[in-house]
């Protein structure tokens, strides 16, 4: 079984999508798509610098207008697609390109949608100091604990052994300079607590845009970061992509659901990458492939051959 996964913020670099715009019609593509994102979204992609696309109301719409791109680029038929597809998931922000590929929302709702979702996210995030350290390693009661005596939230769980904390610098600091046992931080690049309390005004946003969306059944089994879930209601998945802003990333539980589902072989959308390292790491067994550049397509293309409609999951 095929399951395709977008990536989340903090995946984009410079000039990511400099490549793809050499294929037939992304450019295009793109181009149509920035009326709608509010931002020159091929500029950002391919001559911006890594300051410029940090920017929480740039990358966010960025990130989901890769994973449309090159997932058209993969699997140019959409309803062919979804027949080819048996799982779709997303880290945080690639919820949403994942709910667009299971045809939940539209390419233009799902980067309306984003447009206003990194729009509130920079906003709250400017209200207050705020940032994320992934902290690998460690015993789990430990890193829990460090946690929460500094005020910190867990906002991702990776998987093995991957906890993103969040919370103001200041709280940070006191984790970098008291951290747990035997374990690695690294600072993010993202400029805000995402998934944590801090994020609460870009709830309230999304959800007045909510009822302004239409939405459809998923097509595919859609695995949501809320719990792991597949939720197979549209007007569920909207809910939980609003609700999301403010709540952890359970990538772990996903991941355990994508085992579990049967999943052969998973393909990571662009900038590909980070999601199929952890993959690798914690569902033995499934081939994976990071699309990074048109590089890239041929080898997809024979693994959707190989895998896609071994067993739909939807």
């Amino acid at each position: 079984m095929l399951v395709i996964v977008a990536p989340g913020q903090g995946a984009q670099t410079p000039g990511f999508l400099t490549p793809w715009l050499e294929l037939p019609g992304m450019a295009e593509r793109l181009t149509g798509w920035s009326e709608v994102a509010g931002l020159d979204l091929v500029h950002y992609g391919t001559d911006a610098d890594a300051d410029e696309i940090k920017d929480t109301a740039v990358a966010q719409p960025l990130l989901v207008a890769a994973g449309l791109v090159t997932a058209h680029a993969l699997l140019p038929e959409e309803d062919a697609a979804r027949e080819l597809v048996g799982a779709v998931a997303g880290h945080s922000v690639g919820e949403i390109t994942a709910a667009a590929l299971a045809g939940v929302l539209s390419a233009t709702d799902a980067l309306t949608f984003v447009r206003e979702r990194g729009r509130a996210m920079a906003a709250a995030a400017a209200v207050t100091e705020t940032g994320m350290i992934a902290v690998l390693g460690g015993d789990p009661e430990e890193v829990a604990a460090k946690l929460a005596a500094h005020g910190l939230t867990a906002a991702n769980n990776n998987g093995g052994g991957q906890i993103v904390a969040a919370g103001t610098l200041e709280q940070l600091e006191a984790l970098r300079a008291d951290p747990p046992a035997k374990a690695k931080l690294v600072a993010l690049k993202v400029a805000g607590a995402f998934h944590t309390e801090h994020m609460a005004p870009g709830v309230t946003r999304l959800a007045e845009l909510a009822p302004t969306l239409a939405v459809a059944d998923p097509a595919v089994a859609y695995v949501s970061n809320k719990d792991g879930e597949v939720v197979r209601s549209g007007a569920q998945v909207l809910s939980r992509l609003v609700a999301q802003v403010s709540n952890p990333v359970r990538w772990d539980l996903c991941m355990e659901t994508i085992g579990q589902l049967g999943a052969t072989c998973v393909i990571e959308l662009s900038p590909g990458g980070t999601l199929t390292g952890l993959i690798k790491r914690n569902v033995k067994g499934v081939a994976t492939l990071a699309l990074k550049t048109p590089a890239d397509l041929e080898k997809a293309k024979a693994l959707v051959a190989e895998h896609a409609g071994e067993e739909n999951a939807a």
